[in-house]
């Protein structure tokens, strides 16, 4: 592979890179449950977020993964995407965000994203964080 941000890498490379970064993030039990549910229809876009969404886009140098983590937070919290949240709860704990620092993220998107949206983003949190004690 020749490139962090993927540039100049082959399909191939980008998907190799893009698992690498996708198993990192997610956690291999994830990713092996993602991709042992993948059928006919949904192959091309299992191939897709891997490639762009993995290899292309969160193997970019300009940001640390800590500071992706905060930033699709915001983003599925504003966008009500609330099972990509949970999943992104805990891969932000993956990516070395404390409690107190998700607490924070949602609390800032009470301001943006509305009451009823952070409200939710706690539910699933406690959620999600609780399944990483059990």
């Amino acid at each position: 592979m020749s490139r962090p941000d993927g540039e100049g890498l082959t399909d191939e490379e980008r998907y190799d890179q893009g698992m690498v970064v996708r198993r990192e993030v997610l956690s291999s039990e994830h990713v092996d449950r993602a991709t042992a549910a993948t059928t006919a229809l949904t192959a091309d876009f299992q191939d897709f977020i891997t490639r762009v969404a993995w290899g292309d886009i969160w193997s970019r140098p300009g940001l640390d993964r800590r500071s992706r983590s905060i930033a699709v937070l915001s983003s599925l919290i504003a966008h009500g995407h609330e099972e990509e949240f949970a999943m992104h709860v805990r891969a932000a704990r993956r990516n070395g965000l404390s409690v107190d620092e998700i607490r924070e993220v949602i609390l800032q998107s009470a301001i943006y994203s509305g009451v009823p949206a952070a409200n939710t983003a706690f539910r699933i949190a406690g959620e999600a964080l609780a399944e990483e004690v059990s």
